[in-house]
């Protein structure tokens, strides 16, 4: 048994070794010829070293293959434990996010960030149902596959959006708190379109009534949790901020409040969100506060060694060859993901204050689906609710997405320009 545990540690490290320089590889390379963030390089190599394309010929010292390919057609395609550690990354990812955002600016915009998150949620919902239907891949609207495919276009990937505004340092800007709240606010309709989803596809399948009780139950949970975390992380905060200062043994302020975060975030899994929901709440909480500047400092060494290990996993969870049963209808769902997710977003943020370049930032900045959509389409396969072929297609939309805002948002915040109409910059 021992044994066996040291071989998974040492696996498990030499993977991390050849993640991380593919991850500085790619980025240096994207940075300094593409001009493009380094977050796009890191996902980019998470694909060529995926099991699925060049990751399967990399040889391990002990035998076999260093990045196996899985043994079932879809699902995780690399080891829990490099798992559990691309998971570890998104938390202190979302973590430092949250300190590094202004807390009145996103006080400010909260509204705004809960009404283009419900843009972005209808309008590619019921493009992803209406072109299932249209292409012959569902009979009617009802149709699991249909639903399915609808709940999997509404996803948008904190995680992703985050990093870039951090790169571009634009985390705390009236579009940048905007996108990460809608992003926030996305997981918890997310987690309720996609609890009705199953609801109905088990009902069909079983031939019982659907259990609306149970459905309120986890919504309510989820956007109960959600403001109750906010609210009790705001007004611990400056009780929080003591109990760290009154530790003088060196090195003891950062990991006690990552144990808090990580606390958070065990906590938000529970209530139906993901974990890096309660690392950002918590995060936001202290970004007021004196001790978030050297929460900052502290944390960014351990960010800029876990959270390349994320992107990069992100991409090896791509199977770019289970796409192509259905192209067509690929090709159509990316595209209606793309404009869908923009159009619902952006026509909300003008409604809310933002001129038509904020608003643009802000459709732009919800696009990506990222891990979000995969995990989701790897639920739906999981319980037989969609196919191979509605699998792949899922994995070209999140791929093709989880792009785009690395390559998008650079070059509208780079043109500048204020981003809110003049009587909302007064309120």
């Amino acid at each position: 048994m021992g044994g066996d545990l040291i071989a998974q540690a040492v696996r498990l490290v030499a993977q991390l070794a050849v993640i991380l320089v593919a991850a500085k590889i790619g980025a240096e390379l994207c940075e300094r010829y593409l001009k493009q963030p380094a977050v796009l390089g890191e996902l980019i190599a998470g694909v060529l070293i995926s099991p699925f394309l060049f990751g399967s010929y990399i040889p391990f010292f002990e035998g076999g293959a260093l990045f196996p390919q899985p043994v079932q057609a879809v699902g995780i395609p690399i080891p829990p434990p490099l798992f559990a550690v691309a998971q570890l990354a998104a938390v202190i990812l979302l973590f430092l996010a949250g300190l590094e955002t202004d807390l009145k600016q996103f006080l400010k915009y909260a509204l705004a960030a809960t009404v283009v998150a419900m843009g972005g949620v209808i309008v590619p919902f019921f493009l992803g149902t209406y072109l299932t239907v249209a292409f012959g891949v569902a009979e009617h609207f009802y149709d699991p596959n249909a639903l399915f495919v609808g709940s999997i276009l509404t996803a948008t990937s904190v995680g992703i959006t985050a990093r870039v505004l951090g790169d571009i340092g634009k985390l705390d800007t009236p579009e940048g708190v905007t996108i990460l709240g809608a992003a926030v606010v996305d997981d918890v309709f997310g987690i309720l379109v996609l609890s009705i989803v199953i609801a109905i596809s088990v009902a069909e399948t079983h031939g019982g009534p659907i259990n609306f009780k149970e459905i309120g139950f986890l919504g309510l949970k989820a956007i109960g949790f959600w403001v109750g975390l906010m609210v009790v992380g705001i007004l611990g905060a400056p009780v929080f901020e003591k109990f760290l200062h009154w530790f003088k043994t060196r090195g003891s302020t950062v990991p006690l409040a990552l144990a808090v975060c990580f606390f958070a975030s065990c906590l938000a899994e529970w209530a139906g969100l993901a974990m890096i929901i309660g690392a950002y709440a918590i995060g936001l909480s202290l970004s007021s506060r004196p001790i978030a500047k050297e929460l900052i400092e502290s944390v960014e060494p351990v960010f800029h060694f876990l959270v390349p290990v994320f992107f990069v996993v992100t991409g090896m969870m791509v199977n770019l060859g289970a796409i192509g049963s259905m192209p067509m209808f690929a090709v159509a769902i990316t595209i209606a993901a793309i404009i869908g997710k923009w159009f619902g977003c952006t026509t909300t943020a003008l409604g809310m204050g933002f001129n038509m370049t904020g608003a643009n930032r802000v459709g732009i900045g919800m696009i990506p689906r990222g891990e979000v959509a995969l995990i989701v389409a790897q639920v739906g396969i999981a319980k037989g609710i969609i196919d191979q072929g509605i699998y792949g297609v899922a994995i070209l939309m999140a791929f093709v997405t989880t792009l785009f805002a690395p390559i998008g948002l650079g070059p509208v915040f780079r043109r500048g320009g204020i981003g809110i109409r003049p009587k909302a910059k007064e309120a």
